[in-house]
């Protein structure tokens, strides 16, 4: 008999096997007992209407207030008394308190009837003006009508995920798109929200359940010869092709996590080089005291700055010596400790004091016995105190900055090539030249790390998803360890076991505390 007979035949034991390892279809009101957590009333009150202020808060020119849930025709029908306007179409209306008619706005409202709505439930939106008057008390009105109550963080978005409107790295995508602060951030969000990391997901878990519905069959109707043995060998050829493909995925470099948190830079060197004027040079403002004294920074200082785009996280630290005086060798040992955090080092000599040689630079940037292996940038500072000795900033910076990015120790990193050392430029920062050329070599770095989130497959952007996706391939790999075993129940389990991980980083299969966890990030209205 071939296979698809074979499957047809075993439709009652199949049926079963395939329900623990296929998780349903979003928004079909799935119970608990599938492990599938959309539609099992997971918010709090489904049945209720919520309502939020949905833009920022404070004084604007026009806020938001959304409602959504069964009573969000009638909460609109009260506050403009008259029905709703046609569904998706903006309409100006003389907004008043039910219980008093007074008119507290004018404004633009629509009318989002489920499910075509961004929860999937009716909503509806009021536009009214920003401030904080006319704000509080359309709230005020919208909480005394029965049935409605406030929005809890996230719970928009919650409900949204509930009927199957996004899977939980769309939400993620979409937490991560408010909370962008600058373009590589917003493009890699983009890219998730609207569903590029969940496809990926959903096809390498549609190729584990078509693997594990082969191989249940495989199971049942191999001693009657009713399914070939071809069967079982594909089934092993696809499972090896998906590992394969996963390890790629999970060997990123962290790009997509390094990109949404912000890069860690640390400013490091001897002691009054200039660490701290960098930092003030790079942030445009004084953010640390600096001094002629030796010495003056002692604990960590941490500003958030945009590099071409891309997320820094910098941080200036004590300078890197033998200090005698307590609270300096505390500032030190937290400097070291950062340094072993850090994604990226800003190395920072002084100009004058160090030969303009190779052989020099590398053994005055090995005395500071920066962490091996972690990408590093020579900044050599003081660079208007030079003159016409020991070159200019012309001699470094005038053809532009290395593309190569290489290692603390001089060695080069995985993109380096084999012999240079790390990328160097000359620069004042009491002057500012040489700057341009220090924010263009920055960017070629970051870029090497964060990478294009347009190109290529979308990349992992959350620890768990990673863990999650290190337990699938953990399964797989017990799958292959299997080898031509007839043990095949145990390999069918860990079929189901990778499918299991992989359904929990999009939503399929969760618990509440991992949904908790996610949505309370949101702001309310969201």
């Amino acid at each position: 008999m071939a296979l698809s007979g074979a499957v047809r035949a075993a439709r009652g034991r199949c049926a079963r096997a395939l329900r623990s390892a296929v998780p349903p279809a979003a928004g079909t009101g799935a119970t608990r007992g599938t492990g599938d957590t959309r539609g099992t009333g997971a918010t709090r009150g489904t049945g209720d209407t919520i309502f939020a202020l949905s833009s920022a808060p404070g004084r604007c020119g026009v806020a938001v207030i959304r409602a959504s849930g069964p009573g969000s025709g009638a909460a609109l029908r009260s506050l403009t008394g008259t029905p709703e306007p046609p569904p998706r179409v903006m309409a100006l209306r003389r907004i008043q308190d039910p219980q008093t008619t007074e008119t507290l706005d004018r404004g633009l409202v629509v009318w989002f009837p489920g499910p075509r709505s961004f929860t999937g439930e009716d909503c509806a939106e009021l536009h009214v003006h920003g401030g904080p008057a006319v704000v509080s008390g359309v709230l005020r009105a919208l909480g005394r009508l029965p049935g409605l109550r406030p929005a809890e963080p996230g719970e928009f978005t919650r409900r949204a995920f509930a009927h199957g409107k996004l899977d939980l790295t769309a939400a993620e995508g979409l937490r991560d798109l408010i909370g962008a602060e600058t373009e590589a951030q917003r493009r890699q969000a983009l890219r998730q929200m609207e569903g590029d990391l969940g496809r990926l997901y959903q096809r390498w878990s549609h190729a584990l359940t078509q693997a594990l519905a082969h191989l249940e069959a495989y199971i049942d109707f191999s001693e009657d010869d009713n399914v070939e043995e071809e069967v079982l060998t594909q089934v092993r050829v696809t499972v090896r092709a998906l590992l394969q493909e996963l390890r790629g995925h999970l060997r990123d470099g962290r790009r997509g996590e390094l990109l949404r948190g912000g890069v860690r830079a640390v400013i490091a060197g001897p002691p009054n080089v200039g660490k701290s004027s960098l930092l003030n040079l790079l942030c445009r403002r004084p953010a640390a005291i600096v001094s002629p004294m030796a010495g003056t920074t002692r604990d960590v200082l941490e500003v958030a700055l945009d590099i071409g785009g891309y997320p820094l996280v910098l941080s200036d630290t004590a300078g890197l010596r033998q200090a005698t005086d307590p609270v300096e060798r505390e500032g030190v040992a937290r400097a070291r400790a950062r340094l072993c955090q850090a994604d990226l080092v800003l190395a920072v000599l002084d100009a004058t004091l160090v030969p303009p040689t190779p052989v020099a630079l590398e053994a005055a940037l090995a005395a500071l016995e920066l962490p091996p292996g972690t990408p590093c940038v020579l900044v050599l500072n003081k660079a208007d105190l030079l003159g016409g000795h020991g070159g200019s900033l012309s001699a470094t910076g005038a053809q532009g900055p290395p593309t190569t990015l290489l290692s603390c120790g001089g060695s080069p990193s995985a993109t380096g090539a084999q012999g240079q050392g790390p990328p160097a430029t000359l620069l004042s920062c009491k002057t500012g030249e040489g700057l341009e050329v220090l924010l263009e070599l920055l960017t070629q770095q970051l870029a090497q790390l964060c990478g294009d989130p347009l190109l290529g497959s979308p990349s992992l952007t959350q620890s768990r998803h990673s863990r999650h996706l290190g337990a699938c391939a953990a399964a797989l790999e017990r799958f292959g360890d299997l080898g031509d075993s007839r043990d095949l129940a145990v390999a069918a389990e860990q079929l189901r076991v990778a499918r299991r991980e992989l359904g929990r980083i999009t939503g399929h299969v969760g618990a509440e505390d991992v949904l908790d966890i996610i949505f309370r990030d949101f702001c309310v209205g969201k």
